[in-house]
C-alpha cells in the first residue's frame, strides 16, 4: 500500500468476481483526491475506470475475460434500427450538466437495480444519499457530467459521463424501464455518440466488455470498436487493435 499526500494505491487480491461465479478477481485501486484530466486520460488509455474519486483496473492473474473497449467514433455509422431509437425519443429531452443528486435520482437508482435483481439477479439494496454521492458526486471536476433524461417532466435516466478533449467515458446509466419501448439504455450511448461527433472527439470508452456475457455483451453492438490488447502500467505504451467481428 503507498501512500502520498492525497493519493492512495492498493491492490485488492482473491476477491469474488462480479462477472463469473468460478472466478477470482484482482483489482487495483487508486484513490485521488485530485485528478487532472491529462492523468484521467492516461489512466482511461490504460484500461482504468472510474467512480467517484476511486479509479480501479483489473490485475486477475488467472483471467483475462474483462476487455477494455473504445467506440471508433469517426467511423461510427447508425444503423436502420438505431435511427429508428433516435426518432422514438424525439420526444425525450436531454440535459447535459455536471451531476447531482436529488429524490428523483435516488428512486430511479433504485427502482432500476430493483428491476435488475428481479430480471438478472443483481444484489439488491436502497442506496443511501451519501453511498450515491461517493460513486458519483465525488471527484466532481471540470469533465465529470450527467445525461439527464426526461419525459413529461419526468426523470425516466441517468447517465454519468465524463467528457474531456479526447475521449468520452461512460461510468454509469440506470432508467425507467416503464419506458422499455423507448430503449433508453441504447439511446443513451447513442446520445453520447452524437455528442462525441460533435466535438470531434474520437473514442467512446464504455468500460469492460464480457463476449456473450448476459450482463456485459451487449457493448460489441457499438461497432466499430478497439479492444485494448496489453496490461500496460501507466508509463507503458499501449496496444489498441481494431475488433475484428
Amino acid at each position: 500500500m503507498q501512500l502520498i499526500d492525497d493519493e492512495l494505491e492498493f491492490v485488492e487480491n482473491n476477491k469474488d468476481c462480479s462477472y463469473f461465479d468460478d472466478e477470482i478477481s484482482d483489482i487495483r485501486y487508486r484513490y485521488l483526491k485530485n485528478c487532472t484530466p491529462e492523468d484521467y486520460q492516461n489512466m482511461l488509455e490504460h484500461g482504468w475506470r472510474r467512480f467517484g474519486r476511486m479509479h480501479f483496473v483489473p490485475e486477475c492473474k488467472n483471467c483475462t475475460k474483462c476487455i477494455s473497449i473504445r467506440i471508433d467514433v469517426a467511423n461510427y455509422k447508425f444503423s436502420k434500427s438505431e435511427k429508428r431509437v433516435m426518432a422514438k425519443n424525439k420526444d425525450t429531452k436531454v440535459y447535459i450538466q455536471p451531476p447531482s443528486i436529488s429524490v428523483d435520482h435516488l428512486n430511479l437508482y433504485d427502482k432500476y437495480h430493483k428491476f435488475m435483481n428481479d430480471k438478472k439477479s443483481w444484489p439488491y439494496a436502497p442506496i443511501e444519499p451519501i453511498e450515491y454521492s461517493r460513486s458519483y458526486i465525488d471527484g466532481k471536476t471540470s469533465f465529470t457530467k450527467e445525461f439527464l433524461y426526461m419525459r413529461d417532466d419526468k426523470l425516466i435516466g441517468v447517465a454519468l459521463t465524463d467528457i474531456l478533449d479526447k475521449s468520452i467515458s461512460s461510468i454509469y446509466c440506470f432508467y425507467d424501464h416503464d419506458y422499455e419501448k423507448l430503449s433508453i439504455g441504447k439511446f443513451s450511448i447513442l446520445a453520447q455518440i452524437k455528442v462525441a461527433k460533435q466535438l470531434k472527439i474520437p473514442y467512446i470508452y464504455l468500460g469492460y466488455w464480457i463476449k456473450d456475457h448476459f450482463s456485459m455483451g451487449y457493448k460489441e453492438a457499438y461497432t466499430p470498436f478497439e479492444v485494448l490488447e496489453n496490461r500496460a502500467s501507466l508509463d507503458e505504451k499501449t496496444i489498441w487493435n481494431k475488433y475484428k467481428v
